[in-house]
């Protein structure tokens, strides 16, 4: 028999392990997409009610880490006493290899709308170029293709 990760048990589950454990003490994993878009691949992490200060995106040795933090709100002086929470609060990180076709210099991030968008330009040596090939006595050219 399968479990499903939708199952309600692993679910509810999940939801006593984080609230044993508390949010705050491990990393979570942030949704994201990611595509090719021209000369760049762009990557977006869906991060909602994130304080923009505390985004951290770093490009290290190929390695893309996006850190955010969600915190609990504050009801005037006192704690909050919550009577459900389902929205994970606490340190989301997550890394990604990139590969050496990539301009590491030239990476941009924008936050909008609870969106994390990074840019990360296609390096100018990995960029498809045409190649003149001889052939006896004449040349000719073969152009490379971008996909």
């Amino acid at each position: 028999m399968m479990t499903l990760a939708f199952d309600p048990f692993f679910r509810d589950l999940n939801r006593l392990a984080t609230e044993v454990l508390g949010s705050s003490r491990a990393p979570q994993a942030m949704a994201m997409d990611a595509y090719r878009d021209g000369e760049n691949y762009v990557v977006e992490f869906d991060l909602p009610g994130i304080d923009p200060d505390s985004l951290q995106v770093d490009a290290e040795n190929n390695t893309l880490t996006v850190r955010a933090e969600r915190r609990a709100r504050p009801a005037g002086e006192g704690e909050v006493s919550y009577l459900m929470t389902e929205r994970p609060r606490g340190a989301f990180s997550r890394q990604l290899s990139l590969g050496t076709g990539l301009d590491l210099e030239h990476i941009s991030a924008d936050y909008t709308d609870g969106v994390l968008t990074v840019t990360l330009p296609v390096a100018e040596r990995a960029k498809p170029r045409r190649i003149e090939v001889g052939h006896g006595g004449g040349r000719r050219v073969i152009e490379g293709s971008s996909g």
